[in-house]
């Protein structure tokens, strides 16, 4: 028994082991804290403007430069990594719960729910997915849920990262992307319900919901995890693109997406503009995708090894 390690302590020695991964992991929580402590980090107001300093170079005052309105561009940075996480985490949470949903569905029933489930898939796949959310985008009001929410809920939701502003982008993210998950999931509940266990549990009388859920839905997180923490990359850039499109964030609300389109109206003599958010949108997508990669060669027994 003592030479017997836990599950948890296996994926933790197979992940460390992967100095990749644990440098994307290190960068996520850098990210994390700088988008906590941004009032404390920040040494500017974002949306402070100072015609003076107008297209500033990097200085010792302005580390990263200023903007056509003479705001300090770090600290709109450092305010900016509160709008990709924020859209990311949320983004995911919603596709990855209608993806678990539809393929737990489709998988644990199969016949023509199946059949119904994998075809819309395919019919959701089989758009654009990037011009969907600019067509929705488009015809949503940007601030739909700064009017309807409470202004205490709206108070809630900012000391989480999240925007009530640009929530509908969020949401819109979210509704388009989970076909990935669900096919996952799917896939994974087509080899459990086979398992000796499940047939145990129908045996002795289980319900469908107990079984879905208690049984074949904890077993089938593996692949969704890693999935998720690839899809916050995924929208990061999505979101990033929709701002640099000036169909995202609005403007003086900061994000990394909307300083890029500053840097591509100035791009001949404000070079930070696009370099140093361009910067941060390669850092942050590239540790996720890391971590990710990472998680999975440590949750997957076949890939154990291939990270190091």
């Amino acid at each position: 028994m003592q030479n017997q390690s836990s599950p948890a302590k296996a994926f933790w020695d197979r992940f460390g082991k992967n100095r990749q991964a644990v440098a994307g992991g290190i960068m996520v929580l850098i990210l994390f804290s700088v988008a906590a402590f941004a009032p404390i980090l920040s040494p500017y107001d974002p949306n402070d403007i100072d015609r003076g300093q107008i297209l500033e170079a990097p200085n010792s005052r302005h580390l990263f430069g200023t903007d056509d309105l003479g705001r300090d561009v770090l600290s709109r940075m450092i305010y900016g990594s509160k709008i990709s996480l924020s859209v990311g985490f949320v983004a995911v949470g919603l596709s990855t719960f209608i993806g678990m949903i539809l393929g737990a569905l489709s998988g644990y029933y199969g016949g023509w729910l199946d059949r119904f489930i994998m075809r819309f898939i395919d019919i959701m796949l089989a758009i654009p997915t990037f011009f969907l959310i600019l067509a929705v985008i488009a015809f949503i009001d940007p601030n739909l849920w700064s009017n309807i929410l409470p202004h205490a809920a709206a108070k809630i939701m900012e000391t989480i990262f999240i925007d009530p502003n640009i929530l509908n982008i969020m949401i819109v993210i979210g509704l388009t992307s989970w076909m990935g998950v669900a096919r996952l999931v799917r896939a994974e509940f087509l080899s459990l319900k086979e398992r000796e266990y499940i047939l145990a549990a129908k045996a002795l009388g289980a319900g469908d919901a107990r079984i879905i859920f208690r049984h074949m839905m904890i077993n089938s997180l593996a692949p969704v995890f890693i999935s998720a923490v690839l899809g916050v990359a995924a929208a990061i850039l999505v979101e990033s693109a929709l701002s640099f499109l000036g169909l995202g964030v609005q403007p003086p609300t900061p994000s990394w997406g909307n300083i890029l389109t500053l840097g591509k109206d100035n791009i001949e003599i404000a070079w930070w503009l696009s370099v140093f958010p361009g910067i941060a949108i390669l850092i942050a997508v590239l540790s996720y995708n890391l971590v990710g990669e990472g998680l999975r060669d440590a949750l997957d027994p076949r890939l154990r090894g291939s990270g190091d």
